[in-house]
């Protein structure tokens, strides 16, 4: 019997992640072999970035999001594990963050490119936005993690979620997901955009394609009884968020 290639999934998790089990099923359910590591096993060059395909950085609150939220992680993968990091996405490989994944992402200077050009920083409401949100694929954008997706409705779960830049790189960031209206409409207000993010944009990928960060959470709403209204019949199967990671997977198989 010839073996089905299954790709191979990196999820990185640091002190105060907590999402990664999550993370780790949505990717097995869309077909990936899946490795939760500590980021230390990288840092002590005791696992390679190389075997894989992909790259995830997962939600949580990793080092309890002192200073800010992924300020810590994000320096630690700047100092430590750039040039592995330069080396994954020059192969090739994809990278995925969500929630404190982006927000380390962009502290890494992972995205948009090689320094960090924009921020996450506090909502505008002042608190925590645990909420659920209607969102629009950008079309134009060429993300891997978005392809063959108009509309998704997921969970947004943070305090830091308000991605903010000089105008000038603003309008010029190959964002890829935008909060709306439940119509589709944009521009989008509180609550529809709950942290007051610039230009509603809730996800942005690199030049590339291949790496893509997200502050809204696909990992929580991969099946359709994890719909707030499911038992009302709103819900669809399998649930909007789950294509986000069968998008990855399917495009490493095709490699």
């Amino acid at each position: 019997m010839v073996k089905t290639f299954k790709p191979e999934v990196l999820i990185i998790r640091a002190p105060g992640t907590n999402c990664d089990y999550e993370t780790a099923f949505a990717f097995e359910e869309a077909g990936a072999e899946i490795s939760r590591i500590h980021i230390s096993q990288l840092v002590e060059k005791s696992l390679k970035m190389s075997n894989y395909q992909i790259l995830v950085l997962p939600g949580g609150f990793t080092y309890g999001d002192d200073i800010t939220g992924g300020r810590i992680m994000g320096n630690e993968i700047r100092l430590k594990l750039k040039d592995d990091i330069d080396r994954f996405i020059s192969s090739g490989g994809l990278i995925l963050g969500i929630c404190n994944g982006f927000q380390v992402m962009t502290n890494a200077g992972i995205l948009p490119g090689k320094k960090q050009r924009v921020s996450l920083t506090g909502n505008d409401s002042g608190r925590f936005e645990c909420r659920w949100v209607h969102l629009a694929v950008n079309p134009s954008s060429n993300c891997v993690f978005t392809q063959g997706i108009e509309r998704l409705y997921l969970p947004v779960a943070n305090s830091e979620g308000k991605l903010v830049a000089d105008e000038n790189k603003l309008n010029s960031l190959n964002a890829a997901l935008y909060y709306c209206t439940e119509a589709g409409t944009r521009p989008a207000a509180f609550p529809d955009n709950p942290s007051g993010s610039l230009n509603d944009i809730a996800g942005i990928s690199d030049e590339t394609g291949r790496v893509f960060g997200m502050m809204p959470h696909p990992e929580r709403h991969i099946r359709q009884n994890q719909h707030p209204r499911w038992t009302r019949g709103e819900a669809s199967h399998p649930g909007d968020g789950f294509k986000v990671f069968t998008n990855a997977v399917e495009w490493v198989k095709r490699l």
